[in-house]
């Protein structure tokens, strides 16, 4: 009897263990459930009451389980409540234009960062790879980002 309280015992908390820990479907989570019908299965063969018992006390002890670890409380305790306050660097309206040159401050491989009107932009430049302080000028300027080729 002690074989089959340990079973279900080690199943269960194997089963905390994959719900908390280690989640999606991995050994801890298999061999709880494996362990938790095993001592099931060798309770039935003591004897039919025995198993009966057995099986309502593992099903209440689930859903204890399952109460305690569906309550918001304990899911806040789990959640990051910690924000991130920053902005992405975007490229000021009218200080970048079409045509304007600069040089690479990092090497574009093929994003990095490039200094065009004394602004330090991301720039990128697509098929070539730029070594830093490189002549370079803009083809194309978006939001957050400008597109630039090397300068002949």
């Amino acid at each position: 009897m002690t074989i089959i309280i340990l079973l279900i015992i080690t199943g269960l908390l194997l089963l905390i263990l994959e719900f908390f820990v280690v989640p999606g479907i991995t050994i801890a989570g298999i061999g709880g459930l494996g362990m938790i019908v095993g001592g099931i299965f060798m309770a039935y063969g003591l004897d039919t009451a025995t198993g009966h018992i057995t099986l309502a006390l593992t099903i209440f002890l689930t859903l204890i389980i399952l109460f305690y670890a569906l309550r918001t409380k304990t899911w806040q305790k789990l959640m990051l409540s910690s924000s991130i306050n920053s902005n992405v660097d975007t490229v000021v309206e009218n200080s970048i234009n079409i045509g304007d040159t600069g040089k690479t401050i990092t090497r574009l491989n093929p994003i990095g960062k490039a200094r065009i009107n004394g602004q330090d932009v991301e720039a990128r430049c697509p098929g070539q790879f730029l070594d830093p302080k490189t002549e370079i000028e803009v083809t194309e300027v978006y939001k957050t980002y400008i597109i630039v080729k090397p300068v002949k």
